[in-house]
Order: structure tokens, then sequence, then C-alpha cells
């Protein structure tokens, strides 16, 4: 019997998504699990897997189309079913791809290019990068990305995708063919250059992401009553239990100090259910599955990866999937389960030698933990100055849910795992 895939929800806040490519096309086969299509969202670009198996029998949507949640893209069957579903629907006309385009195009730019001219790459960085383009260049997010990686020109190219729009494909089909005009070659070195201490204003849109980060937290903030409690944590024994641990490992597999974090994390919460909770109304639904967050650095942002049921695995199964995950969502094709569902997030800014910090909740969740450097510095012991390994987190919390003396317990919970690691093995 056919199956109609829908277009999938990927996170409690997205409405709709654009359907960038067809991995598929009608007539060929595909196996449950097999990528059906490239969704791009206000997060990522996602490949979306089909959850059935069987041949393309049609598909509902044409490229280049926003799609509300849940709304049918495609449908899968047996060769030869006849199939009862909407006929393709239209790209929304070049208007909706010149709206779209405007969103990632400087407001100084015309608004409506041709195809072959491209937008600016989305970062974060106000600086000029090495691809130079004459104007707008319709592309989509990943081949953006793979294009400032590799030193591609887009206006170079020529899009195969809907209007025009230059592909993840077709950027790779330039550095495979070593197209010379696509490929920029750092310059000889020159002269000494003047230093430049002034330039014109730049106008730089922000990106979806960037818009997606900026409602959330505004919500949060202005609708959640924070409060934050501050623990400095030993972490003399973890640091030597991470580096035997290490000396038995392969250096892709090697553990971190944050996966130690998230098991501790994981197991504490599993005695304070109130914190792995969210509020609706007047109910506190307190979850039955302990899903911990990482929030991930990504061009453009910030994206949280979720480990699921983080308190029934151990150290090298946590730091696998968060390696394997985060490698995805900085290449932009995460997965619809890598983003859903966590009950309580973790921000770690650890690597950048950071002291102490705070973080905004991320809702629906009730509390997140923020986790600043693990330091080695002068420490008081019985009245000796000797050298000691520090670290301070920080928790947040949602005020309606609990209270200082409950965040105050979590944390001292906390100190039980992270200053004797070895009962995480236990």
């Amino acid at each position: 019997m056919a199956e109609t895939i829908n277009m999938p929800k990927l996170g409690f806040d997205m409405a709709e998504g654009l359907l960038v490519r067809w991995v598929k096309q009608v007539g060929e086969n595909i196996n449950k699990g097999d990528i059906l299509a490239e969704i791009e969202t206000d997060k990522a670009t996602v490949e979306v897997e089909s959850h059935a198996s069987g041949v393309v029998l049609q598909l509902i949507v044409e490229q280049g189309t926003m799609v509300p949640v849940n709304a049918p893209i495609a449908v899968i069957g047996q060769a030869g079913e006849k199939v009862d579903a909407p006929a393709p629907s239209k790209v929304e006309s070049p208007k909706s791809e010149v709206k779209a385009d405007e969103k990632t195009a400087p407001q100084s730019q015309p608004t409506s290019a041709p195809a072959q001219q491209a937008t600016p790459t989305t970062t974060t960085s106000a600086a000029p990068t090495q691809t130079e383009t004459t104007g707008p260049v319709k592309a989509s997010p990943l081949a953006k990305k793979i294009a400032k990686d590799k030193n591609v020109n887009l206006a170079a190219l020529q899009g195969t995708g809907p209007g025009g729009r230059v592909v993840r494909k077709d950027v790779e089909s330039a550095i495979a063919s070593g197209q010379p005009s696509a490929i920029s070659r750092p310059s000889a070195p020159t002269s000494v250059q003047p230093i430049i201490v002034s330039h014109d204003d730049q106008v730089i849109q922000t990106t979806k992401l960037r818009q997606a980060i900026g409602r959330r937290l505004v919500e949060s903030k202005t609708t959640i009553p924070h409060f934050y409690v501050t623990h400095e944590y030993k972490m003399d024994a973890l640091m030597a239990m991470r580096k035997q641990a290490n000396e038995y490992l392969p250096d892709n597999e090697k553990l971190s100090v944050n996966d130690f974090i998230l098991k501790a994390v994981a197991l504490s919460l599993r005695q304070f259910p109130n914190l792995n909770a969210t509020i609706k109304g007047n109910e506190v639904i307190q979850f039955g599955h302990v899903n911990v967050g990482v929030a991930v650095t990504v061009p453009g942002g910030l994206m949280t990866v979720v480990v699921k049921d983080t308190d029934q695995k151990g150290l090298r199964q946590i730091s696998g999937e968060v390696k394997t995950m985060a490698g995805r969502a900085r290449d932009g094709k995460v997965k619809p389960e890598d983003v859903d569902g966590s009950t309580f997030s973790t921000s770690n800014l650890g690597m950048y030698d950071v002291e102490d910090f705070i973080a905004i909740i991320n809702p629906p969740e009730a509390a997140i933990l923020a986790i600043s450097s693990a330091r080695e510095v002068p420490v008081v012991d019985n009245g000796q100055v000797k050298p000691g390994w520090r670290m301070k987190a920080t928790i947040s919390v949602d005020h309606r849910v609990s209270d200082g003396a409950e965040a105050a317990q979590f944390m001292q919970a906390l100190v039980g795992f992270l200053e004797n690691p070895v009962r995480m093995l236990v």
C-alpha cells in the first residue's frame, strides 16, 4: 500500500520548511532510511530520510517550494500502483524566490537579480571572503558553506537547482573538474600593504538561523523568570581519569571533559526530575527520559544536538554520538532526530578559556547548565597553597518550575559524580 511522506517537524517551533532539492525522482527505487530530499529550515539544511521502502510514485511539491509542517510532499509505494494524491504544487512563482533571496542579500543589493548572480555567503563575520561575486547569487546554504571552505567563486557556476539556484552538486562538480574560473587561487605575496583603520559601514542581513535564535531567546528571557546558581567543582580526579582512559583509546575516540559532564548531568537529573521537565499552563510535566541537549557552534549561530537517554549510555557512546551529530550540524546535514527531543540543555564554553558565564533557557525546557573552563589554579588545601583543577558551572532555572534550594541541591549532586568520577562507571 502506498505511503505518503509528510514535511517533518524539526523542532517544536518549526512551522514550515523550504524543499531545496529532491534526491530521489519519480520511478526510482528507495529503501527505508535512504535520503529522499533536502529541506532548509530556520536552523539548517536537513537531509530527510524516507520512512518507507518501494518506488517513488509521486513528488507532490516542486523544488523551491515552502511547505507547511505535516503537509504531504511525496508518495512511495509499489511499481505500477495507482495513487490518489494531490497534483504537484508549483513553485511559488519567481516572486517568492526573490523574497527568499532578500533574506540573505544585503539591503543595498537589488532584489531581482539574474540567476547567474549570487548571494553573499552566510557567515557571522563582516570581513570579505575569498569568493568574489558581482551581485547576489542564488545558492543553498550548504552550497555556500562548501564554496567558502574550498574557495569556490559561486558567480562562476551555472546552477542546476530551481530558478538557477546553485546547489551542493554544482560546487562539488566544479571542485572535481578543477574549473579554473570557479577556483580562487591564493595570490602571490606582495609588498607590505597599508593598514586600513576605517571603512564604510556594512549592512549584513541576519541569517534565518540567527533570526530563529533571536525569536527563541527573546521569548525565553521575556516569558521565563530565570534565576541562577553557580558552583565551583574540584576536577583533579576527573582530569586524571580522563588522561588515563585516553591512553587506551584511538585519537578519534578520545574522551573530552564535556563527555564526563554530560554523563554526570544525566545521572544527577535522575534524582531531580523536576529540573528534567517543562511547564504547560498550571502543570509541570516531568519527562520520562533524560535527553541532554548539547549546544554546538555552527556557521551563523548555534544548534542544539540531543543525546537520547544520556543516563543509560556509557562515556564512549556519549562521546561518539556528540562527535557524529556535531559534525553533521556543522556540515549542514543534521537529521531530524539529531535536534529534536531534548529535556535539559548544556552550553560549554570551556574551550574558550571562560571563567564563568550564564546561559538562557532553551524553551520549553525548565533549565540549562552553563559550563566554564576547567583550569589549573592555586588552591588552599589544609592550609597549604598548591595547584589544583577547578571548574565553575551555573544553572539557569525557570522559577515557575523550581526554586533556589532545589537548584543548589542539584549542583551539589553533580559534585558526587564530577569529583568522584568512578561513580559514572559503576
